[in-house]
């Protein structure tokens, strides 16, 4: 199952997404294009399944981290709830 992103800006500096996953859903393994701010709107944990192995983040809602271009990683819901943050991009 696949998360779902839904755009709310994108302009020349910015792309404001916000995504939503039921349990279960996932990204799909991607890669960065741009240094990026997540903005977690509920609380739960995320796996992380990258080229060197997985791992789980606890998210807080309201409690933001930012990361830089190149993150390479599939996203995963493993709550029984669902997840969704705002993913700021910075062009």
């Amino acid at each position: 199952m696949k998360a779902v992103p839904a755009v709310q800006i994108e302009n020349e500096r910015v792309i404001v997404t916000e995504w939503t996953f039921a349990p279960g859903a996932e990204t799909g393994q991607h890669v960065h294009t741009f240094d990026y701010v997540v903005v977690p709107l509920t609380s739960g944990t995320l796996r992380l399944v990258e080229p060197d192995g997985s791992r789980d983040a606890q998210l807080t809602a309201g409690v933001s981290y930012s990361r830089p271009a190149g993150v390479n990683h599939n996203v995963i819901n493993v709550n029984t709830h669902e997840f969704r943050f705002l993913e700021i991009e910075l062009k």
